[in-house]
């Protein structure tokens, strides 16, 4: 009986043992416990408030408004359009196809909308969101709200889009905008500029819409908005505005611009207007040119396919990166430099037997009158565009005094316009015919030089500047297209100031007697005498014709049996008034055969409208041929 007690009582000490060691194991577990909960609601509480606050606040960033682009008159060539977009969160959506089949039976989505999208998609890989349709209209937006619950990951979004109020004209100039891909987030990272381009999904890709792109873009805002568990906004809890980009006045005017374009008709080419006192870009032609609204959107592959397929070129920007012989109208430069450098007077005459030979050649550089002209001095040599005199001014000049004195006014080097993608063209040198073909310089080389054929070549655009530093007596102003740059919020206005760059030192006597003979170009007896009838001004001018093809020596050309695109190209520079120089530009015609037939005549209606407000009602007609 006794060890029956005694079993009992180690039994019941060892169960109280083992209660008090599981009762320790439990308070401790729970100590632990409470410690852990005390740790996270106490001393971790604002770290956990925030990040739950974030779960549910998104901060969002407020794209700009872009800055518009008026003309000198306030003509409004580049403004903003408010629509619906239907966006697609790639990164939100597990199956991209099948939800754009399924959207495509609530809406209207065709092919090129899909293709668009995987263009998308595959060029800008870290976007937030793209376009599956722009421009919804209030009907399809209900439409598309009632059925949102079953499409996570897709949204409406109202988007604001670029719009080109004048459609094609002056396109060259302007350019356009396009989504921003892949290449254009390195570049904006790379230059520090990421940051500004929250929310945005679209920047400038040509023209002033690139060059200008840090003054028209802005500085985006944020807005703290509450979502629900699929990401879709609930309402915005806080924001701050962005800043919208400033505006630009340009230069340019546009009825000038389309008087300009329309004098072209259907022909290919180029015009630039330049004021010779400020450097103002008046007018800006290339043409054929393009609708930049169908880039906004991005560009759909039929019409992508038209642009690039034309024969015509419509996106070459021919007044900027065309590069062309100036043929005759590298004359009065010439004229100038002999001249200015010694090698003629104005009684010098020759005779001109309608070729030129260099002593011990046997091959003969022709004058474009077969027979000749005559007895020719400087004066005459510019207004009946006298090749033989120029061939053996050339020759007394030398290619380096001609690329020394001549690229002054800018031929061979950039005029440093304010559009990217200028071309410099070529004032040939002896040292540059080294450099580019291991070869010496031949005094045959010159003699084509010196009527802006051969190595020669020259943008529409620095004829033009060339024609305004002549017309301004030598004083350089920086050809530019934006004349403010204005404060969209205060209004203020920034100038391009018309400083002078530098100033070409010439003799005014020697200035006189070109610009003299130019106007004689535009009268009787001139080769621009057609263009320049009947005006009720005077205006100064020369004509030029610059081969596309070659033609053999003893052949002669017959236009008639050339194929159109191996004709010549017609070019004309003038300014006027003669006597107040207002206006000065340089005209390349395309295969358009001579410059005072094809290029003056346009000159004529962009001086009669821009003078004396007279609108012509048709394009410019060729006028007879008064030669080179």
């Amino acid at each position: 009986m006794a060890a029956h007690f005694t079993d009992a009582a180690r039994d019941l000490a060892r169960f109280r043992v083992r209660l008090a060691i599981a009762g320790a194991v439990v308070v401790a577990a729970f100590a632990v416990l409470f410690g852990r909960f005390f740790y996270l609601q106490v001393v971790q509480h604002r770290y956990y408030h925030t990040k739950a606050e974030d779960n549910r606040i998104a901060v969002v960033p407020i794209a700009p408004n872009r800055g518009l682009i008026v003309d000198r008159n306030g003509v409004v060539l580049a403004r903003n359009d408010s629509a619906y977009t239907l966006e697609i969160f790639p990164r939100r959506v597990a199956d991209l196809e099948g939800t754009i089949d399924g959207l495509a039976t609530v809406l209207d989505i065709q092919p090129k909308d899909r293709k668009r999208f995987r263009r998308l998609l595959d060029e800008s890989k870290g976007a937030e969101s793209l376009p599956i349709r722009t421009r919804l209209t209030d009907e399809e937006v209900a439409r598309f709200a009632a059925h949102a619950y079953r499409f996570p990951g897709v949204e409406i979004r109202a988007r604001l889009f670029r719009q080109y109020p004048q459609g094609a004209l002056a396109s060259h100039a302007l350019g356009y905008i396009g989504r921003i891909n892949d290449r254009d987030l390195e570049r904006l990272e790379a230059e520090g500029l990421l940051a500004r381009y929250k929310g945005s999904d679209h920047m400038g890709k040509v023209g002033l819409e690139q060059s200008y792109e840090r003054e028209l873009h802005g500085t985006p805002g944020f807005a703290q908005v509450e979502i629900d568990a699929g990401g879709r906004a609930l309402r915005t809890l806080s924001s701050s505005a962005p800043t919208p980009g400033n505006n630009l006045v340009l230069t340019l005017d546009t009825r000038l611009q389309a008087v300009a374009e329309q004098a072209f008709g259907d022909r290919r080419g180029a015009l630039v207007a330049i004021e010779p006192s400020t450097g103002g870009i008046l007018a800006f032609v290339s043409v054929p040119t393009f609708d930049p609204n169908l880039f906004v959107d991005g560009i759909d592959p039929a019409s992508w396919q038209a642009l690039n397929e034309d024969p015509d070129k419509p996106l070459n920007n021919r007044a900027l990166t065309g590069a062309y012989p100036p043929g005759s109208t590298f004359k009065p430069f010439m004229a100038l430099a002999g001249l200015e450098l010694g090698k003629r007077t104005p009684e010098y005459t020759i005779q001109d037997p309608g070729h030129f030979s260099l002593p011990g050649v046997s091959h003969r550089w022709r004058d474009w009158k077969a027979g000749g002209h005559g007895a020719v001095n400087l004066h005459r040599s510019i207004v009946i565009s006298c090749d033989t005199y120029y061939y053996g001014l050339g020759n007394d000049l030398g290619v380096d005094a001609i690329h020394a004195f001549i690229g002054q006014f800018g031929f061979g080097s950039r005029t440093g316009i304010d559009i990217e993608g200028e071309k410099p063209g070529l004032l040939p040198s002896s040292d540059w015919k080294w450099k580019r073909f291991k070869q010496k310089w031949f005094a045959g080389d010159t003699i084509s030089v010196a009527i802006g054929q051969g190595y020669n070549l020259a943008t529409p655009l620095q004829l033009a500047f060339a024609t305004a530093v002549l017309a301004n007596n030598g004083v350089v102003y920086r050809p530019h297209i934006v004349r403010y740059v204005e404060d969209a919020r205060t209004g203020e206005r920034r100038a391009i100031e018309p400083q002078p760059e530098r100033v070409v030192k010439l003799n005014p006597k020697w200035v006189e007697l070109v610009k003299n003979a130019m106007v004689d170009v535009t009268r009787p007896g001139g080769t621009a005498a057609r263009a320049g009838a009947g005006a009720e001004y005077q205006f100064a001018g020369k004509t030029g014709t610059a081969q596309v093809v070659a033609i053999k020596q003893g052949e002669k050309y017959d236009e008639k049996r050339v194929a159109e695109r191996h004709r010549d190209h017609a070019l004309f520079i003038a300014y006027a008034p003669a006597d107040n120089p207002k206006i000065a530009v340089g005209i390349l015609v395309e295969n358009g055969g001579h410059g005072g037939s094809a290029a003056a005549p346009i000159a004529r209606q962009v001086f009669d409208y821009f003078l004396l407000g007279k609108l012509p009602d048709r394009p410019a007609a060729a006028a007879d041929d008064d030669g080179d």
